[in-house]
């Protein structure tokens, strides 16, 4: 049994997973209503709130896979990307569960994680990972676990970045990323027609500032816009930046001979992003792989996932190792 705590960011999470992948449990404590009135997360609120929260979510995990923590083989935790001061509560938390117990501490890398997290219940097979998040737009050449290539990343802002950006300019509620989506439901994504920056760059990198910069411009013209074409907008713009994500996956797949895509990070959670790369895939003959939405956004489960291949391998990691909020992939 591995339990892994995950707290990169303003999730705090605790998972309990049996080798390879045999997901036991899976809590997430939110602080989403914390953060709120600030617009945005705040790092010291949020490493004092993983405080808090940190060992009812790992009582409770364990509580829900039924196992008690003597049959605990190995702890894992998130060592990076994130925020430092939010990385090293549930980072230490491991470490000092892993010298307490004498047992075995696994450090994970978040993107490691979501690239896991379209199998948490399977093998891992060689595909595209493309990770769409608030911190990361990425796609990922997948030979096979701990082999990765990053081959296309964003320039500028990450895709569920823009998302949020352009939901707190059009005044929505906090997070702004699903409530871009919720509005584009009663949206014309036709009326407005903004760039689909870099989609023919020759290379597969993304850039979605300009897209952002696009709706700014496009709302001072407007001046106060009514509800119909705030929901225009945010379709519009929700459009635009799925046909970049999809176009740019099937264009990898078809660049690296991979027969499958696999889709994780926080913005899989958006209906229209799902529908579109499920249509474009089967026109393409790709297998396609895409975490379930319980899975998306940060959870613990994807890092008890890539910590049971770690553990498997007997790549442990020591208890002097630093949590790192730039780690890369």
């Amino acid at each position: 049994m591995i339990l892994a705590l995950e707290s990169s960011c303003d999730e705090t999470a605790a998972a309990v997973l049996s080798p390879p992948s045999n997901l036991l449990s899976s809590i997430v404590s939110s602080q989403a209503k914390e953060h709120e009135p600030y617009g945005g997360v705040v790092p010291e609120l949020a490493s004092r709130n993983h405080l808090v929260l940190l060992r009812p979510t790992v009582e409770k995990a364990l509580a829900s896979a039924n196992v008690t923590f003597d049959k605990i083989e190995a702890f894992a935790a998130t060592s990076g990307p994130g925020l430092s001061s939010s990385l090293l509560i549930g980072n230490t938390a491991a470490k000092a569960l892993s010298l307490s117990s004498q047992k075995p501490f696994i450090a994970i890398n978040h993107m490691e994680g979501h690239l896991c997290s379209p199998f948490l219940d399977m093998e891992i097979k060689p595909h595209i990972g493309l990770i769409v998040s608030g911190g990361h737009t990425l796609l990922v050449k997948v030979k096979q676990f701990d082999d990765y290539k990053v081959v296309g990343n964003s320039l500028d802002d990450a895709a569920g970045e823009a998302f949020d950006k352009v939901g707190k300019m059009l005044g929505l509620s906090y997070p702004g990323g699903p409530e871009v989506e919720k509005s584009a439901l009663k949206g014309d994504s036709k009326r407005f027609n903004f760039p689909r920056s870099m989609l023919n760059s020759g290379n597969l990198n993304f850039s979605f500032s300009g897209i952002k910069t696009s709706v700014l411009y496009k709302l001072k013209e407007i001046g106060v816009p009514d509800k119909q074409t705030i929901s225009d907008l945010c379709a519009s713009f929700q459009a635009a930046v799925i046909e970049i994500l999809v176009t740019k996956a099937l264009n990898a797949a078809k660049l690296y001979n991979l027969p499958r895509i696999a889709l994780s990070g926080g913005v899989a959670c958006n209906g229209s992003l799902r529908d579109l790369i499920k249509k474009k895939a089967s026109e393409g003959g790709v297998e396609l792989f895409i975490v379930d939405k319980n899975y998306s956004t940060d959870n613990a489960a994807m890092i008890a996932r890539a910590a049971s291949e770690r553990f498997i391998r007997k790549q442990f990691s020591s208890l002097e190792s630093d949590v790192n909020p730039n780690l890369e992939i």
